[in-house]
């Protein structure tokens, strides 16, 4: 009987990695859709960079197994993303500035 909850405790570990791995899919496949339509470039941009951040947590999440441990590994991390988001927000525009000093 033990052995009985032990499967199925793997099943339940398969079928979420199964979720998650079936939304990182979904996901990818926006963001290449997004490639394909013509949308504003600051737009598509912004969206792909969310995509990106949104496939990055839940990869940190579930396939790292952060999700499930204790809270002072997520706050020795959160440093960490407080300081790459400002980063973003610091490069980001300087981005288009090179975009737009580009060579015809």
């Amino acid at each position: 009987m033990s052995g009985h909850k032990a499967h199925g405790h793997a099943e339940g570990s398969t079928k979420l990695y199964l979720a998650v791995w079936i939304i990182l899919l979904a996901l990818s496949t926006i963001e290449v859709y997004l490639g394909y339509i013509h949308l504003n470039l600051h737009l598509m941009l912004s969206l792909l960079m969310g995509l990106s951040l949104i496939k990055a947590g839940m990869i940190i999440a579930y396939f790292m197994h952060l999700r499930f441990e204790r809270a002072s590994l997520i706050w020795t991390l959160l440093p960490m993303w407080i300081i790459v988001t400002c980063l973003l927000f610091v490069f980001f525009p300087d981005s288009f500035r090179a975009f737009e000093l580009r060579f015809p």
